[in-house]
């Protein structure tokens, strides 16, 4: 590889929430959601495919359905899945297809199914897709019966319900599209399009692939224009085409225009690339995407720059559950999630470990937030798993390892083909810890691992000669690095490894243009001076102090992504624990305070923000590693926490520690007016101020100072009474679209004075008047091993989010209650439009 690694890339958005939203299409045709009005079974049906009218195990669901998240919780069940059941799933849906649409093609598109999918239409079934992350599109034209009902079955097979490391999900659980087309359009995912920028001159080259499926020849026009923001055409194209009869063609064009508007984290400009197919004069397919302009580097010694300018990757790896959505995808829950996250300093998130839903894609274009885009756990060899509850038992071996030479390359060029056009994404990762030492590969340099170095988890014993031959990662690597240069050379390929000293030994680091580091940062500067041509970076990081400066002290390492940034479903711990709570957010989207810790270390406004813990005993430890750190006796006392939570109440004259994160240069704390806490500076060993100071009851605030004494920022917490009432922080008037439209709202319990009471842990119940259904409340406890299927729910920290998605017709009203015993009840009002 070069000593420098340059790249340009464009990228496909679009504009959220709309019925026909562009970036949920395949990219030709007409796109009609079809996600309403489905049949479930949960279960199989002895071989048959068809339902009767009076068979009540089945019943009515919309689309997108997660079946796993709506099960009772088990300890019995595996750890990995979150301690919920997977098992098997029947979907069906009518469609009547219109006599006048015979001799038009019809594809159905699926957007994600988990997994071992197989679709049937009218009995027959047209394909199978096993990959539970890939989206994927049939041909169903053969077998509609125009004019009449037609009967749309879906099989999916979870019944490997441990096949993960963490929870999948079961079901139908992106978007579903029914697409009418001419015989002669455009493939799926057929427009590619990317940049070039020199010396203010921007170039987009473009790739059209066309189908036509007539039996006769076909003479086209294919008009490319670019659009900017204000919907003005700043380039026009128009290339002539003569396709045959059943035969597929690429074009090739480019377009021009003087110092465009560049994608950046902070004003992530964009185009619209408008392709429209002319047969005859008359238009016959159509595709927009979103499009841009934007340049980054990889260099070994200076790390990465977008658009030229050199900066860190602050960034957080990220599953695709949303607590008590489970599976299920909502743009707009991923959204304030997101926003969430940059708000923290995050511009950054690894696709952990798997190709998510467009929609999150297009987020991240319209927000400015880069993505490295990942397809893979596993390889050609599973690891090991915890099949019935945490460390019980003898670890299982399911998983996906059994497709993956038959579509292991072709799953991994769908995935890139369908997201190759996003501005925000700037890596291709081909695998995560497929190098885990002994599981499943070994070599001979882990019988001397303690002196090489560079393991950072378990790896089972020293070698194991009868274990899969290390050696192999290259080969394969390779591999999959040119499935990924066939369909998008304009980015680095990388992997997150796992077995740094071991993959050293083999071709597996050679084949990567960037080299992932999971857990490793005392590799970071001997392999750099080993491999001087080594792009290096951390794949998966801790969240302590030491792991950043790692990174902010080496000027060739590029950036960090932390495990995790929202707290996910399953990986859990022992049991009550619903899944891995490392994250800066919780399963309900709040900030934890670990959140605002790395907010003090990543973003560039200042900011202040005070917690408490008793000091003798300590904060408890509230994610999974420092639990475990505790245990083992690596995690000290003294050292003052990330995890504690803006709390005053205590008994009076109790000892407590109170933390403060912080980006000022020195802070102060002061007690109802009075200084209590003398004038500290920035603890460059711990990143975090504190004192250690008897309680009283009051207004704790802490004041943030700049390096001259100025004030800069202040953050106050406040001793609570007992819980009085329930507020909706966003108020209790709302407006939203009559259908689909999925509300956000915020609860917070507060005390007779309004202060908020964050020891409180009410039950609290929702109940709906009107056209809306609630979808879930989530109040992030990752101990609640309740029941999440009904409409009540215990808040957590005294805060508790309501999922309600809108069913209506516009103009209707929908009225919705939170209540708990001796509590005042909080109610929203909303207007459908």
């Amino acid at each position: 590889m070069k000593n420098m690694l340059k790249y340009a890339l464009v990228g496909l958005a679009a504009t959220l929430f709309q019925t026909e939203a562009l970036w949920a299409q395949p990219g030709f045709g007409k796109a009609e959601k079809i996600n309403a009005d489905w049949r479930f079974h949960l279960g199989d049906t002895n071989g048959q495919i068809g339902r009767t009218n009076n068979d009540r195990s089945w019943r009515s669901v919309q689309l997108p359905h997660d079946w796993s998240v709506k099960q009772p919780l088990s300890p019995t069940l595996a750890s990995a899945t979150g301690f919920l059941p997977g098992g098997i799933g029947w979907y069906q849906k009518k469609i009547t297809v219109p006599a006048e649409d015979q001799g038009k093609k019809l594809y159905i598109y699926f957007e994600g199914v988990y997994n071992r999918s197989e679709v049937f239409v009218n009995g027959q079934s047209v394909g199978k897709r096993p990959n539970g992350y890939i989206s994927f599109g049939y041909d169903i034209s053969p077998y509609v019966a125009y004019g009449k009902e037609n009967v749309i079955s879906v099989k999916v097979d979870h019944s490997q319900s441990a096949d993960s490391r963490w929870y999948t999900g079961s079901g139908i659980y992106r978007d579903v599209w029914l697409v009418r087309a001419n015989p002669v359009h455009l493939d799926q995912w057929g427009v590619y399009a990317y940049p070039e920028v020199s010396k203010g001159k921007g170039t987009l080259q473009v790739q059209v692939s066309l189908t036509n499926a007539s039996e006769r020849d076909a003479k086209l026009d294919v008009v490319q224009e670019l659009v900017d923001e204000k919907g003005s055409i700043v380039a026009k194209q128009r290339t002539k085409a003569s396709l045959a009869a059943g035969k597929q063609q690429e074009l090739k064009t480019s377009l021009s225009l003087n110092n465009p508007k560049l994608w950046s984290l902070s004003q992530p400009n964009q185009y619209t690339l408008r392709t429209t197919v002319l047969q005859e004069g008359e238009e016959i397919d159509k595709s927009e995407v979103k499009t841009g302009f934007r340049t980054f580097t990889f260099d070994p010694n200076k790390g990465f720059a977008l658009n030229g300018e050199w900066m860190k990757v602050k960034g957080v790896c990220l599953h695709h559950d949303a607590g008590v959505l489970g599976a299920e995808v909502y743009p707009e829950v991923w959204r304030r999630r997101l926003l969430t996250l940059k708000e923290l300093g995050v511009n950054a998130i690894r696709t952990s470990h798997n190709p998510q839903a467009s929609s999150l894609y297009d987020l991240c274009d319209e927000l400015g937030l880069l993505v490295m885009d990942e397809a893979f756990d596993e390889w050609e060899f599973p690891k090991r798993k915890w099949l019935e509850g945490w460390n019980v038992g003898t670890p299982g071996f399911q998983g996906t390892f059994d497709f993956f030479e038959e579509w292991g390359e072709r799953d991994l060029a769908d995935m890139v083909k369908r997201d190759r056009n996003h501005l925000s994404i700037f890596a291709w990762s081909i695998g995560n810890e497929v190098d885990y030492p002994n599981d499943p590969y070994s070599h001979p340099i882990l019988g001397g691992e303690k002196k090489e170095g560079g393991f950072t988890q378990a790896s089972y014993g020293g070698y194991k000669k009868d274990a899969p031959d290390a050696m192999r990662l290259g080969d394969i690597a390779k591999k999959l690095a040119a499935v990924v240069k066939k369909y998008d050379s304009s980015r680095p390929v990388t992997a997150g490894l796992a077995g740094v000293a071991m993959s050293n030994e083999t071709a597996y680091p050679g084949a990567l243009d960037i080299a992932g580091y999971n857990y490793t940062e005392s590799r970071y500067q001997q392999d750099h001076e080993r491999f001087p041509d080594r792009v290096i970076f951390g794949s998966e990081n801790r969240h302590d102090f030491a792991a950043w400066k790692a990174v902010r002290d080496n000027e060739h390492i590029f950036g960090q992504f932390l495990w995790t940034g929202i707290d996910y479903l399953g990986e859990s711990g022992r049991w009550p624990s619903r899944g891995f709570y490392s994250g800066l957010v919780d399963f309900a989207g709040f900030k934890k305070p670990r959140g605002y810790f790395r907010q003090s270390l990543w973003a560039e406004k200042p900011m202040a923000y005070l917690g408490s813990y008793p000091l003798q005993g300590g904060s408890s430890a509230t994610d999974v590693w420092s639990a475990l750190e505790a245990e083992q006796g690596q995690r000290s006392n003294e050292a003052p926490s990330m995890d504690a939570w803006p709390i005053w109440n205590y008994q009076n004259g109790q000892l407590i520690r109170v933390v403060c994160y912080t980006n000022t240069a020195k802070a102060s704390l002061e007690l109802n007016g009075k200084s209590v806490g003398e004038e500290k500076p920035y603890d460059q060993e711990q990143g975090i101020i504190y004192w250690d100071i008897p309680y009283a009851e009051g207004k704790l605030e802490v004041i943030g100072l700049d390096a001259q004494g100025k004030e800069a920022t202040r953050y106050a917490i406040q001793s609570s009474k007992r819980p009085a009432a329930i507020r909706i922080l966003q108020g209790d008037t709302w407006s939203a679209a009559a259908k689909d439209a999925v509300l956000q709202i915020e609860l917070q319990i507060v005390d007779a004075d309004g202060i908020p009471v964050l020891l409180s842990e009410d039950e609290i119940t929702c109940t709906i008047a009107g056209n809306a259904r609630l979808l879930g409340l989530e109040a992030g406890n990752n101990a609640d091993m309740g029941d999440y299927r009904d409409n009540k729910q215990r808040a957590y920290h005294g805060k508790m989010i309501a999922y309600i998605q809108t069913n209506g017709s516009p103009n209707e009203q929908v009225a919705v209650r939170f209540s708990a015993p001796w509590l005042q009840a909080a109610k929203v009002n909303i207007s459908l439009k």
